[in-house]
This record gives C-alpha cells, sequence and structure tokens, in this order.
C-alpha cells in the first residue's frame, strides 16, 4: 500500500487564505526557525525538528499548524501521562453546541476535492453528533479548504486545532499533486475526514511512534489526552492514523471516539 503523510496544519491554530472565492492564496514556506521558537514548540509537547515557517504561524509534524497566539499562550498544553495506543484528543475542543460547521471548498481544487468534501461530511454527519456539517459556495464559512502545492514533499494535506475560543480551525490545506492525476473519492475524502478530525480536536492516534515513520510527534510524558473507551491496541484502522494508503472509513474505535467528545 503506498503509505502518504497527512500534514496537519493542524493537528493545533487556524489560517485563512483568499482568492476569487474568497479564499486567499496559499503563503510561500520558508524553513529557519530561532532555537527560542523551537523550545517553545516543544514545550506544548510537539517536536520542533523540521518545523516549516509559514505565514499563518507554523507547520510541525508534517500536518500541525501552531500560531504565534499559540506559542506564546501555551494554550495546546496536554495532561502529562504516559503514552498509550488509544485515541488522542486536545485540550481545547468546538463549543456552543449542537453546532452547524460551514465548509467552503475554493474553485481552484480540482472537482473530486469537491465531491470529496461531500463524503466527508455524510460521514461525520451520519453519526447524530451535536456537531454537523454543511458545504457552501458563497458567504463565511468556519473551514476553507484550499489548494497549497508549496507543503512539504509527500504530504497530503494539513489541518489545526480548535482555537481557544471554541471554534474549529479555520483552514485546512490540500496539495493536489500528491494525490495523483486520478484520485479515488474514498481516498480524498478520507484525507478530508482526516484533517477535519484535527480542526474539531483529534491528535493522532499514533502520535507517539508514527506507523510511517518520524518517531514520537511530542516530547516524552506530553501529548494528548486520552479518549475514554477507546482501545488500549493501536488502532490501524482509525481515520486519525497519521498516513494513509486509501479509503479509510470510521472504524468501531472512531465512532467511540468521536460519540465520547461531541
Amino acid at each position: 500500500m503506498n503509505l502518504r503523510l497527512f500534514s496537519a496544519a493542524l493537528i493545533v491554530g487556524a489560517f485563512m487564505f483568499t482568492s476569487c472565492s474568497d479564499i486567499a492564496e496559499p503563503s510561500t514556506l520558508t524553513q529557519t526557525i530561532s532555537k527560542e521558537t523551537a523550545a517553545k514548540i516543544n514545550a506544548l509537547g510537539f517536536n520542533a525538528a523540521n518545523t516549516t515557517r509559514i505565514a499563518e504561524g507554523y507547520l510541525v509534524e508534517k500536518d500541525i499548524v501552531l500560531t504565534d497566539a499559540d506559542l506564546a499562550k501555551g494554550a495546546l498544553m496536554y495532561d502529562k501521562s504516559a503514552p498509550k495506543e488509544e485515541q488522542y484528543r486536545t485540550t481545547q475542543l468546538v463549543t456552543g453546541l449542537p453546532r452547524v460547521i460551514k465548509v467552503k471548498v475554493s474553485t481552484t481544487l480540482p472537482t473530486i476535492f469537491v465531491q470529496g468534501t461531500d463524503e466527508m461530511i455524510s460521514r461525520y454527519n451520519a453519526r447524530g453528533l451535536q456537531i454537523t456539517f454543511q458545504r457552501i459556495t458563497s458567504g463565511t464559512a468556519n473551514i476553507n479548504i484550499t489548494k497549497d502545492e508549496t507543503l512539504p514533499s509527500g504530504v497530503l494535506g494539513s489541518g489545526g486545532f480548535p482555537t481557544s475560543s471554541g471554534n474549529p480551525f479555520g483552514t485546512i490545506k490540500m496539495k493536489p499533486s500528491t494525490f495523483g492525476s486520478s484520485p479515488s473519492l474514498g481516498y480524498v475524502a478520507t484525507v478530508l475526514t482526516h484533517e477535519v478530525g484535527h480542526c474539531i480536536g483529534f491528535r493522532h492516534t499514533d502520535y507517539f511512534a508514527r506507523v510511517c515513520g518520524g518517531g514520537n510527534e511530542g516530547q516524552a510524558g506530553i501529548g494528548a489526552i486520552q479518549i475514554p473507551g477507546t482501545p488500549a491496541t493501536i488502532d490501524n484502522a482509525s481515520f486519525m492514523i497519521s498516513c494513509t494508503g486509501g479509503n479509510v472509513p470510521f472504524s468501531a474505535n472512531d465512532k467511540i471516539a468521536l460519540d465520547a467528545l461531541y
């Protein structure tokens, strides 16, 4: 199976871009961060190695976004508990429930990403949660899905964590070239479902030992809050595993985690 990395501009903050569809153009990436910034990233429980500076903040662990405000306030600190192989959530979640989250897809993305968004929405809405999703083509969205070919090599997309005010992370970036010339609907929908998972507060289920390489995303003993009721062994079928090779609908354990949070 051809595994690809998820890049969650996450998997922590919130970014916005603009084009003719009210979604901004991708920002230019640079590669330099100071030792002070690296220390702040590490203090939040993330691995600062290979961090990329972007307009909205910092892209860490290939698919998580941390804003300058996150670094300044330490808003994403997690419970300090030994890593186990269950589903994990961030400290901050989406609030104001029940709530409809509006999603807009940039017109610069291929049609398959619009179709994938509709399938992603169908998957979440079928769960009967207190958050539901709606795709819009005009007006203000809570989550903008944008095109960004400047994401690192091998990365499919990126997202972030909920804000301190209880809103979902505002931007998901997708890199169509990583998907190939004709990706399947299930594949695209799975990646979008994964990145939305970050936006509403999910961490990678394998954050402490990524199945596709990369080691521990966070510092030892710091990382995420275990979601009660999820298994004591790694769930390779989870939509929140750190990489994917195709269509991955919600596993039984994913459904338990979603129901526990929302």
